[in-house]
């Protein structure tokens, strides 16, 4: 069958058109948008159904929703000001100019990072600005989902007795004071990023910036009640491994997404990515084997998670021979520090941070960027880097230095993110309390939202017929129940 003339080809498929412009690679185009997607699912529904299923039941619903209500807000608060302030026009060495990433004229056009171009003592130009070769729409998008996972990621330090209005509340406020900051210093062009602090994918945009604000919060908000803190078993340990699968997974987008094309060097981060979190898995499960004499499913994913962790701020930057390293280490600092210091830590103790997320966000987010700043690799570093001739500690030259880098950038999304999370936690609680009603801590995800994740009753609440039917016929169905799912 013979081609249709020019003419009558839509526009949308015509090389050279207005749709298809001369500088878009739709290769890197599309695996933007694949990154985007995989990250956007580790967060809906990954972390939804990670957290619906790690508390006890009477939480399950309130916990799934918090991270749900969180991935919405954000994309709101994102387009609408905060893209701009974590990578438009600078106002401040740490911030950018507010302002809304909405309009055609600005979507449409070719993706750039204004105050990515990196200069020489002398005023030449070092490395040009950032411009990948797609639109600004797949840019906005992409860094609002790693916006979004980090305010959930933050929220498993208050599950279970946070107020969801005082939620609503910190969402937008913690967005825009503290998140955009830690991202425009590190990636958006601030001054962390032009003195070549390494953080490739988020070790500390993310992930330390996270598990600070998260114990902070945990701090103002309080504990949970007596009971919860007494015995907090998850409600379904398989739908938990199912959100760490999709957590896991989705961190192929999340690492190898952000040299902003698919290049070499993103699927180096990939490789990386995965080599580390299994590691730090299998050295997890054998210390809790070691030492515990079972080897635990949470504790298995928590090993995940702090590989993936640790891994992240160097994913593209080191060899294979480093992530195992990383893995070892990310795998057993984390645990040491969760199971050992915790425990002896009086501070650690009167915080209830519910998931760890101190632990496996922070500490490992730390490591993880300490580590890059020792195994670096020189023509990794090239490959990614804005500041020429970057190199870790172990190759000599400058190496050393940049671990002092990497020490003071942690330093300061550390302080930074202890002061302002705590002012708005302050400026939340003379609005709305920050911590829920005694009555709601007793009862649960009923009484904050009428609603109750599992038609059954016996997770230590009173028996309501109302509610849960009639005693006699729940009897009458267990004695007729029969094969391996009668009720028990």
């Amino acid at each position: 069958m013979a081609a249709p003339p020019p003419n009558l080809v839509p526009v949308a498929y015509q090389g050279g058109s207005p749709s298809v412009p001369d500088w878009l690679n739709k290769g890197d185009n599309a695996w933007q948008m694949i990154s985007a997607t995989l990250v956007g699912l580790q967060s809906v529904p990954g972390l939804v159904i990670l957290y619906g299923s790690i508390v006890k039941k009477k939480w399950a619903v309130n916990s799934a929703f918090m991270a749900f209500y969180a991935f919405a807000a954000v994309v709101i608060c994102w387009v609408v000001w905060a893209y701009k302030m974590s990578f438009g026009d600078k106002l401040l060495p740490f911030w950018g100019k507010a302002g809304p990433a909405l309009g055609q004229k600005f979507l449409i056009k070719q993706a750039a990072l204004p105050e990515t171009t990196q200069f020489y003592d002398n005023g030449d130009v070092e490395t040009a600005m950032a411009t990948p070769l797609y639109p600004m729409a797949s840019m906005v998008w992409f860094q609002c989902v790693f916006a979004a996972i980090t305010l959930i990621l933050l929220a498993g330090s208050v599950l279970g007795r946070m107020n969801f209005k005082a939620w609503m509340a910190f969402v937008p406020l913690w967005l825009t004071f503290s998140y955009t900051v830690g991202a425009f210093s590190l990636w958006g062009g601030g001054f962390l990023f032009h003195w070549g602090v390494m953080d490739y994918s988020g070790g500390y945009v993310i992930h330390l910036s996270s598990g600070i604000a998260g114990l902070t919060t945990a701090f103002w908000v309080g504990p949970r009640s007596s009971k919860d803190r007494e015995r907090f078993p998850p409600n379904n340990v398989l739908l938990m491994l199912a959100g760490a699968g999709l957590l896991w997974m989705g961190w192929a987008g999340f690492n190898g997404g952000d040299p902003y094309t698919a290049n070499i060097d993103s699927s180096m981060a990939v490789l990386n990515t995965n080599i580390c979190a299994a590691t730090s898995l299998l050295v997890w499960t054998w210390l809790d084997v070691i030492f515990f004499k079972k080897p635990s499913v949470i504790g298995a994913v928590q090993g995940m998670i702090t590989g993936l962790v640790c891994i992240t701020p160097g994913a593209g930057l080191v060899q294979g021979w480093a992530a195992i390293i990383m893995g070892i280490l990310s795998g057993s600092v984390p645990w040491f520090t969760m199971m050992i210091v915790h425990k002896r830590w009086t501070l650690l103790q009167k915080i209830d941070d519910t998931l760890g997320v101190f632990h496996t966000h922070a500490v490992a987010g730390l490591l993880g960027g300490v580590l890059t700043g020792l195994f670096a690799e020189p023509e990794l570093c090239a490959l990614f880097l804005p500041v020429t001739k970057s190199r870790g500690g172990v190759y000599g030259g400058s190496g050393g230095i940049q671990i002092l880098k990497q020490l003071v950038g942690g330093a300061f999304i550390i302080g930074w993110n202890v002061v302002v999370t705590s002012i708005i936690c302050v400026v939340i609680n003379f609005v709305i309390p920050l911590r829920m009603s005694e009555e709601q801590l007793l009862i649960g995800d009923d009484a904050v939202h009428g609603e109750e994740a599992y038609a059954l009753w016996g997770d230590g609440e009173k028996y309501d017929v109302t509610k849960h039917g009639d005693i006699t016929e729940h009897h009458m169905e267990t004695r007729t129940s029969t094969g391996a799912t009668q009720v028990m």
